[in-house]
């Protein structure tokens, strides 16, 4: 049964392997992030889902790949990192998150879209940009247009958070920043972790050492949030099954527990992080596959303007809070 099981999925993990391989040799090669290689490889290769022979292993990597580079996410968080960016500073992060997601839905209606696009985006932008997305994308309930989704909010939060990483450290040098002001601004405005060292750490290792850790403490709530997220959807839809959360998220939390104490060595900590990095590129060749281009170019602009105000919305709190209250 086990081997029978292995043969129908082994073509389909095989396609996704591939095309995650040439993802990162393109990005290796050209600079770019791997992650769009992978967008725009995966939807180049949608023919593939239309074949038996294949969907089983692309769903599986779409679905519990995903599931399992969510739990392994925690391993790289650690609570402490709560305590050193101060009351204060804590409580406008925190605040700036939750009117960036409760807003989504509202602008979302305003551009004629999707509530659940709103909330999707919404939290990508607040917390961390493509782990959130989805993060928060697997306790959402399944549909195609919610694929659709979850497509669009990583391609624009990839986009517009590589501007960002380009442009707020220009904005930080012609305000004339210091450090801890950059930090902040810089780690509770951009989407990506990657994104967020790339702009700090260009600036200075000081900038780049308060900018993840302001980024942290971002990274943290993606469970509490995910939590909200599978509440909210549960009884939206009217579900019977109990709100025990899933495994995967009961993992995170577990590990985000543990590394906190400091029972997880350093170097199992970063290999545990880059196994959820890889899971998160072939979950997201695997969603490439599953979607048409056609069905993306179909929403228009729309998607585009709700994650730049949210965009915007989040990074101006950031910054006025950073050059007036710091």
């Amino acid at each position: 049964m086990a081997l029978s099981r292995l043969v129908q999925l082994y073509p389909g993990i095989a396609a996704v392997l591939l095309i995650a391989v040439a993802s990162q040799f393109l990005a290796t090669n050209y600079g770019a992030p791997v992650l769009v290689f992978a967008l725009l490889l995966g939807m180049a290769m949608n023919f593939l889902y239309r074949q038996e022979h294949t969907r089983a292993g692309v769903d599986l990597c779409a679905t519990q790949v995903l599931r399992a580079g969510v739990g392994l996410l925690g391993a790289g968080i650690a609570v402490s990192d709560i305590a050193a960016i101060g009351v204060s500073g804590l409580g406008v992060l925190l605040g700036g998150m939750a009117v960036t997601i409760a807003l989504g839905p509202v602008l979302a209606k305003m551009l004629g879209l999707n509530r659940d696009l709103g909330l999707l985006s919404s939290g990508a932008v607040a917390i961390c940009g493509v782990s959130a997305a989805l993060t928060l994308s697997s306790v959402m309930p399944k549909s195609e247009e919610q694929s659709k989704f979850t497509l669009l909010t990583v391609i624009m939060v990839t986009t517009i958070g590589a501007i960002a990483m380009v442009l707020y450290p220009i904005i930080v040098q012609t305000l004339e920043l210091t450090p801890q002001q950059a930090g902040y601004f810089l780690g509770g405005a951009i989407h990506d972790v990657s994104h967020v060292a790339g702009a700090g750490f260009a600036l200075s290792e000081a900038v780049g050492v308060e900018a993840m850790t302001v980024k942290m403490v971002r990274v943290a709530m993606l469970i509490p949030i995910a939590w909200c997220f599978l509440m909210l959807f549960n009884r939206s839809t009217r579900s019977t099954q109990s709100l025990r959360p899933p495994g995967f998220l009961l993992v995170f939390i577990a590990l985000a527990v543990v590394n906190s104490l400091g029972y997880i060595p350093i170097n199992w900590s970063a290999t545990l992080t880059e196994l959820s990095k890889l899971s998160f590129l072939l979950a997201i060749v695997a969603l490439g596959i599953k979607t048409e281009l056609s069905g993306l170019v179909a929403h228009g602009w729309r998607p585009v303007a709700l994650v730049l105000l949210q965009s915007v919305l989040l990074g101006g709190t950031m910054l006025l809070w950073a050059v007036f209250m710091i």
